[in-house]
């Protein structure tokens, strides 16, 4: 667990009605990123409390957790928050463009803001026309009065929570539009969702969506149909409602659910199980076992500078990487929390989380298990097949236990890894 200071509590000033999220940190002690007004306050306040919401809830085997802390990136022309549940099996992302943003951009940078419940009962109580102010980052301490005393609050982020922004950035990046639906369409199909737990799949029907028990063309996997209740309160701000997936195979996967509110869009995530968590899915690995990821991570890793929209075309022309490489360095930034993935502008953006001294091979560990099998010089081959210990390997499918457990559904085995690894660098 990695912990960390705020300078003071976040808090709605009813006298000012002026927004201060406190920060843990930047680029520069205490800066300030952003200072300003929020337009179409109402609609803002709902978003962020649908981004803390998520956050105070567990969707499989809820316990009295605490109330884990949204993460803010200010990119220059727009603000991102992002949470995960506490289960980690729903990604939350709000991105406040530039058309809702009246203000001063000071820095850009990412940090951890504390939400806590005074503020969350205070943007309940935002209304339409009221003036939204907010200050990201501030550079003062307050200091303990008679009236008052400075809280100093340390908060941990979870390491899962590493884990989960590095896979859905991956998973994201395969997503295709697959369906858009008009405000009134959502709503009726939102209202109208069964509460199991079940993977079931929504289909482009005309206008709207149908549910149906197997996937088909266009078909976005829906499990755990509640987790989308927290849009709900949104769609009456909302201008379109889009649906992103992967190509369906008839298995469960992850999904992708926009909330288009014009110069703001709320995208959760959905794990294509209620009882799996993001931060478990194995998409990262193909990236990081590549041969040359550490090396392309770094030189990629200085090119960036809080992008709200990186070209890999121009990355690659940049370090001189292919297109290919370049993937693979994100992949293995994304492990450090450094890059995320926008479903609406297909793109990937910079983002810097307060974590340090990551240690990739003990955040995965098959990646960790499948270079020892390397060093160890345990993948031999019988013609196109490789050999790893007591298993062989063919593409993809090994005849592990985990292989027959899950059939690629949550990235590949160790085997599989260790013998791509040795294959690389025949």
């Amino acid at each position: 667990m990695h912990s960390y200071a705020y300078v003071a509590d976040s808090r709605l000033d009813e006298t000012r009605r002026a927004l201060g999220l406190q920060t843990s940190g930047g680029r520069a002690p205490n800066p300030r990123f952003f200072t300003g007004f929020l337009a179409d306050s109402q609609q803002a306040a709902t978003a962020l409390l649908a981004i803390a919401k998520i956050a105070g809830t567990r969707y499989f085997q809820p316990t009295t957790e605490r109330l884990r802390d949204p993460v803010v990136t200010c990119n220059g022309d727009r603000l991102r928050f992002e949470s995960f549940s506490g289960c980690c099996g729903v990604y939350a992302r709000l991105d406040v463009l530039s058309g809702a943003l009246d203000g001063e951009v000071h820095d850009r940078g990412t940090t951890n803001v504390d939400v806590n419940e005074p503020l969350r009962r205070a943007l309940a109580r935002v209304t339409k026309g009221d003036p939204l102010h907010l200050t990201v980052g501030p550079d003062q301490v307050e200091v303990g009065t008679l009236d008052g005393a400075v809280v100093e609050k340390k908060v941990p982020l979870p390491p899962r929570w590493l884990r989960g922004f590095a896979e859905t950035q991956v998973l994201t990046s395969r997503f295709d539009l697959k369906a858009e639906l008009n405000p009134a369409d959502a709503t009726r199909f939102l209202r109208t969702l069964p509460k199991g737990r079940a993977a079931v799949w929504a289909v482009p029907s005309g206008k709207s969506l149908r549910l149906s028990g197997t996937a088909s063309a266009n078909a976005v996997c829906l499990a755990g149909p509640n987790r989308l209740e927290t849009l709900i309160p949104l769609l009456r701000f909302a201008k379109a409602v889009r649906l992103y997936g992967p190509p369906a195979d008839g298995k469960p996967v992850a999904s992708g659910w926009e909330v288009d509110l014009g110069a703001q869009r709320l995208t959760l995530v959905l794990s294509p199980e209620v009882s799996r968590g993001l931060s478990g899915e194995g998409a990262v690995l193909d990236g990081l076992a590549a041969g040359d990821a550490d090396t392309d991570a770094e030189l990629i890793g200085a090119l960036l500078d809080f992008e709200p929209r990186v070209d890999i075309a121009d990355l690659a022309e940049r370090s001189g990487l292919t297109a290919g490489r370049v993937k693979d360095a994100l992949a293995q930034l994304g492990t450090a929390g450094r890059v995320g993935y926008d479903l609406a502008e297909a793109s990937y953006f910079h983002r810097e989380l307060p974590y340090e001294g990551t240690d990739i091979q003990a955040m995965n560990p098959r990646l960790r298990n499948a270079r020892a099998l390397v060093e160890q010089n345990a993948v031999s081959w019988d013609g196109d097949t490789a050999v790893v210990g007591d298993y062989r390997v063919n593409g993809d499918a090994c005849t592990c236990q985990w292989w027959a457990e899950y059939r690629g559904g949550r990235g590949k085995c160790k085997h599989v890894l260790a013998a791509d690894m040795v294959r690389s660098k025949a």
